[in-house]
């Protein structure tokens, strides 16, 4: 392991530490029953009895993810290409981006189980309607604000090329736009898990969201609790893993923050 990845390490086990402890905490002094809030421990024992059962469901929730991930990715880039460059499809797609923000995705899951079934298909279009926003507009902002005095010199080189236009998109605007896209892909990764799981939630036979489901009917709370911990352990090593992707993708976007063990400047007086 890389000395650099040490305190990012130390402080999140010292994050999860804390967490647990507080856990605790409010499980003593409010006296509440396993089946109503069980403790860190008994969660943690159960995710260690029913590990292969957990395992299986989650590759299932993890399949959707990424599968909707990829999919909102692509779709979402070029939906703002398209948005950006014809001015007919801003008229009629920017109005539909909009409007599939404005319905709950509560509200659409019980129609794409309908149409799609019960199979990893329904829950896999959730995730992509969830991450498609996010990633098209924060994209399509990026495509907007290109430094206008790249854009001026690109007009001037490419005086007359009938071209010209799909040239600086891809030789411009394209690159300067990847740091906001980089934004909107982080984002993206944080909320897929929600399109998964509330497409298991309204009908499915596996996954993460099948088992806290039917672990809550059954009053398993402990199960619940555990299958949540296994989805919110994806869930950030996902984000961490989307996020250093993009840093090493995109090394010319420097952090503005310095870093931890950084020594601030000092400054000297002539």
């Amino acid at each position: 392991m890389t000395g650099p990845l040490l305190p990012h390490l130390r402080r999140a086990l010292v994050t999860l530490c804390g967490l647990g402890l507080l856990w605790q905490v409010v499980v003593w002094t409010t006296q509440a029953p396993p089946y109503i809030l069980p403790g860190p421990l008994l969660v943690l024992r159960t995710v260690g009895e029913r590990a292969d059962f957990l395992a299986t469901h989650a590759w299932v929730t993890a399949a959707e993810i990424v599968l909707g991930l990829l999919l909102g990715t692509l779709l979402g880039v070029l939906s703002a290409i398209l948005i950006h460059q014809s001015r007919p499809a801003r008229r009629w797609l920017f109005p539909i981006l909009v409007i599939s923000q404005a319905i709950p995705v509560f509200a659409i899951a019980p129609v794409l189980v309908l149409w799609l079934g019960y199979g990893m298909a329904s829950k896999v279009a959730m995730a992509t309607l969830i991450i498609y926003f996010p990633v098209t507009a924060s994209f399509l902002d990026g495509l907007r604000r290109t430094e206008t005095g790249w854009l001026d010199l690109a007009v001037t080189m490419t005086d007359g090329d009938p071209r010209r236009a799909w040239a600086i998109l891809w030789h411009i605007r394209v690159p300067a736009a990847l740091p906001a896209l980089a934004s909107g892909l982080r984002v993206a990764a944080a909320v897929a898990p929600i399109g998964a799981v509330v497409g298991e939630w309204v009908g499915a036979s596996e996954g993460l969201g099948y088992v806290m489901l039917h672990a809550n009917g059954r009053m398993r709370i402990d199960l619940m609790f555990a299958a949540l911990l296994v989805l919110a352990l994806f869930a950030v090593a996902l984000y961490f893993i989307v996020d250093r992707l993009l840093r090493l993708a995109l090394p010319w976007q420097a952090d503005s923050a310095p870093a931890d063990d950084a020594t601030p400047p000092t400054r000297t007086h002539p």
